[in-house]
């Protein structure tokens, strides 16, 4: 009777991950579709058409810069009051943020006020998203039993690939049903207006949590750390140094192979934005594939030796980018961008038992938090606007030489991180 009873409950911590990061990200890619496809000339109208895409790209990327303040505050009380409370505040500031973008005026109704509410839900977005990952990883793995971390880490991290798919599903669907000025007038607006429904889901499901086993035992322990960044950076430089520079690949791999592809693609290419679409969502489930595998091989090997094998092959990716894209058969660039995003499973997948094992629970959602935000930062932010300039003044194969040097980093720092792991438990 006791094992039925804590099946029901394992099944409820695995679906409030899964679904929460599912939520956030539907609300983060929505943003990145909307930016490569619709921002640029309804918010930065007064500009030539590649300046509206780097502009367009450059707020992509502020919410990288206000990930790492959504880890320390999100992280702070993570580890001082509890995960469950935690996780439900960051869902909200996630949603409210991408609700109130679907009544930005454009720059012809209000000229530059219309950008800059833009920058400023932007900012409120990547807020909320820096204390949810941290948090549905922790929430997983703190929960898993022995032997099945990489398992139980890798369902915050399917998220991703559900979020893109409802995202860039929605987006297609509606290029599909609408005219292009019908599209750019009011149906862009629609997926943010559709958010509120998923953020209600994603509340409902974590409001009916417990605190992790982990957690509880740690305030049993002693008194929760006072600034739990503070002691992190005292006494967990290393890991926190090595952790950031780890997770950095995943981050390059993604926003190349979406963001910055689907631009590249119809703008350069001159392949239309629903077929685009479509090869992506279909690409994706590459990752889906990528991030079980590399789920379950963690657990065989350590999450550590299966991201170390994910960085030699993104090394690989990075050099077949530009030969493979510039082909621009849509069969070669399908195929590449299968092999992208498979990969991304295996230097994202595993991150989410891997960062948690680099720190002690009373310190654990700040260190996983920040390690991954600031990833966030040297990974992506810069990416699709660099990517640009690169392609404009070097060309493509470049971009793909910059994607395999982010693997090289984050190789290094895997080795750097072999002595720092605190386990999970």
């Amino acid at each position: 009777m006791a094992n039925s009873e804590a099946r029901p409950s394992t099944r409820r911590i695995l679906l409030a991950s899964l679904t929460g990061t599912s939520v956030e990200f539907y609300d983060f890619y929505i943003f990145a579709t909307a930016a490569s496809l619709v921002f640029g000339p309804l918010f930065f109208g007064g500009f030539a058409h590649q300046t509206q895409l780097i502009w367009s790209y450059t707020l992509l990327g502020l919410a990288f810069l206000s990930r790492p303040l959504g880890a320390w505050a999100f992280g702070h009380f993570g580890d001082r009051i509890g995960r469950k409370s935690t996780l439900v505040a960051s869902l909200m500031v996630m949603g409210l943020s991408t609700l109130l973008i679907a009544f930005l005026p454009s720059y012809e109704t209000a000229g530059w006020l219309g950008a800059f509410l833009l920058a400023l839900l932007r900012f409120g977005q990547g807020f909320g998203l820096g204390g949810e990952w941290g948090g549905a990883a922790l929430l997983a793995v703190e929960n898993a039993p022995p032997g099945k971390r990489g398992r139980y880490g890798m369902f915050p991290q399917l998220g991703a690939p559900v979020g893109f798919i409802a995202a860039n599903g929605l987006f297609m669907l509606l290029g599909l049903a609408m005219t292009q000025q019908q599209f750019m007038e009011w149906g862009w607006r629609l997926p943010f207006l559709g958010s509120a429904v998923l953020v209600g889901v994603g509340l409902w499901v974590r409001l009916k949590l417990t605190e992790t086993a982990a957690f509880k035992a740690a305030m049993a322990e002693a008194e929760p750390a006072k600034v739990p960044i503070a002691e992190l950076f005292r006494d967990h430089l290393v890991p926190t140094i090595a952790g950031t520079f780890a997770a950095i690949a995943c981050f390059a791999t993604y926003y190349l192979a979406t963001a910055f592809a689907l631009g590249y693609a119809t703008s350069n290419l001159g392949i239309a934005k629903e077929t685009f679409l479509g090869v992506q969502l279909v690409s994706i489930l590459f990752m889906a594939g990528g991030i079980l595998l590399a789920g379950w091989w963690s657990d065989v090997k350590s999450p550590r030796y299966v991201l170390i094998a994910g960085c030699v092959g993104t090394i690989a990716t990075g050099l077949l980018m530009g030969p493979m894209l510039l082909s621009a058969e849509l069969r070669i660039i399908t195929l590449w961008l299968m092999l992208a995003l498979f990969m991304m499973g295996f230097v994202y997948g595993p991150l989410g038992a891997f960062l948690p094992s680099l720190f002690p629970p009373r310190v654990r959602y700040t260190g996983a938090s920040m390690t991954f935000n600031i990833a966030g930062i040297l990974g992506a932010a810069p990416v699709p606007a660099v990517a640009q300039y690169l392609t404009d003044h070097g060309g493509l194969g470049y971009v793909g030489y910059y994607l395999s040097g982010s693997a090289i980093v984050s190789l290094a720092a895997l080795w750097w991180t072999r002595h720092h792991d605190a386990k999970v438990g």
